[in-house]
């Protein structure tokens, strides 16, 4: 069995943590924001949503174009949750079927004929698992400062014991 560019274990962990934190997204306070230049909460979760159907893309494509992705939107929290759902889905099936030489070919990120960069398709996906960890906590953070109680992450939090 050939290695995936993210152990299926560490995969599972890390989104399993994400929806819980996705779980407790409040649909009222999409448009808050905790300063004025900072992302809208209900941005920063939908990016959270979206970002594990960047690991099968990039898995399964030779790039992403930045200049055909949709925008943002205000999305209920069910609807986020179904998306992530359906991400994670897909990335871990990916994960599973996408291995070994593969890992090593060319993904790149563009914007229409600009190409931003080109990596190894197993460092993109690593990337992108590092990129979704890291809003993750931006998520967290927003979240505390909007009072909901946080579930734990990497261990228990002021809200949850273990």
């Amino acid at each position: 069995m050939t290695t995936p560019a993210i152990p299926l274990k560490e995969f599972d962990q890390e989104m399993a943590s994400t929806r819980k934190l996705l779980e407790r997204v409040p649909t009222d306070k999409g448009t808050w924001k905790p300063h004025a230049k900072s992302f809208a909460l209900g941005h920063l979760a939908q990016l959270v949503s979206w970002m594990p159907g960047w690991i099968s893309s990039s898995l399964r494509e030779p790039y992403i174009d930045l200049g055909k992705s949709a925008g943002y939107s205000f999305e209920s929290t069910d609807t986020l949750l179904d998306e992530f759902d359906r991400n994670v889905r897909e990335a871990r099936e990916a994960l599973g079927s996408v291995t070994g030489d593969a890992l090593d070919e060319p993904w790149s990120l563009k914007h229409g004929d600009n190409v931003l960069f080109t990596s190894p398709r197993g460092e993109v996906v690593r990337m992108h698992l590092n990129h979704l960890i890291h809003h993750r906590g931006q998520l967290t953070v927003y979240l505390r400062l909007v009072d909901v109680p946080l579930p734990p992450i990497y261990g228990p939090t002021a809200d949850e014991k273990w």
